[in-house]
């Protein structure tokens, strides 16, 4: 197999590009968009909930045009580049009472996904306002959570399409390179848990984690088409103990080399984080490492 490059973890072999050439000849008024279709369409390159993998696409289709493999159209238009100029989102005026009780005085809590709802909006912003890493525009398949105590805000918790290669996760797991590149799509990762800093609580933060843990593959299911078999995430221990992941039974797995996801010099470039995991069935490694 004549492998010109990898993008995304797939191998874009050579009659991949004849084939996006021969698109690209037949269809010479298309834009880029078009073609992303056409060739998601030739391909069967679909998402589990069935839609077109165009996105992705469009960006393996641009990697090719830069190293020379296929010519592509003139852009229509150019959309304004999020990664350089991100909307932060604002902070509104919120009630900062301090909120100091216990749990069982909170009375019942609503534990809402917001993601493509008007509340999301509310999420971001309390994020970005309130949490030590701020606000970060997710990539890929992600969910988000706000909890509410009657009128009030409490938490927030976002997540996302899990990393591709981590050490110690890819060991507790016990999947190939292969089932890991099929399977990633089944992982969800936690990238913000926020209480607001205002509300006290003892044992909120391993409540939350709880209740999250027994909904989240369904709600991943109706977004996404596909649940979720395991949750990871990362805790800075300069920073925290990772105290309410161990208290709701996520299982510590190890530490990160501290060299990212695009390192190229094979030296720590940033902060080791601990990795903990959860799994949310009994059979996890099998659906995981499935073939």
């Amino acid at each position: 197999m004549d492998v010109v490059l990898t993008h995304r973890g797939r191998p874009v072999t050579a009659a991949d590009v004849a084939t996006i050439r021969a698109l690209i000849a037949a269809h010479p008024a298309a834009s880029r968009r078009q073609l992303s279709t056409l060739v998601c369409e030739a391909w069967a390159w679909r998402q589990a909930n069935g839609a077109l993998r165009a996105m992705v696409c469009r960006s393996l289709m641009l990697a090719l045009a830069r190293a020379g493999h296929v010519t592509l159209p003139a852009p229509r238009h150019r959309p304004p580049n999020n990664v350089v100029a991100r909307r932060v989102p604002r902070p509104g005026a919120r009630d900062r009472t301090p909120l100091r009780t216990r749990l069982e005085a909170l009375g019942p809590l609503a534990i809402r996904q917001v993601r493509r709802t008007p509340e999301e909006g509310l999420c971001d912003e309390l994020i970005a306002a309130h949490h030590y890493l701020g606000y970060a525009r997710p990539v890929g398949e992600h969910l988000k959570y706000v909890v509410w105590a009657g009128a009030r805000p409490l938490a927030c918790l976002a997540w996302s399409s899990a990393p591709r290669h981590l050490a110690p996760r890819d060991r507790f797991i016990g999947w190939s390179a292969a089932a890991r590149r099929r399977n990633l799509r089944y992982l969800a990762y936690n990238t913000r848990f926020l209480i607001l800093p205002w509300v006290e609580v003892p044992h909120l933060a391993s409540h939350l984690l709880g209740r999250i843990a027994r909904s989240i593959a369904a709600d991943w299911g109706a977004a996404y088409g596909h649940p979720v078999y395991y949750l990871e995430t990362f805790v800075d221990p300069t920073r925290y103990r990772g105290t309410c992941y161990r208290a709701a039974n996520w299982l510590w797995l190890g530490r990160t080399t501290g060299r990212g996801k695009d390192d190229q010099t094979h030296r720590a470039n940033r902060s080791i984080k601990e990795v903990l995991g959860y799994p949310l069935t009994p059979r996890f490694r099998a659906r995981l490492a499935a073939a």
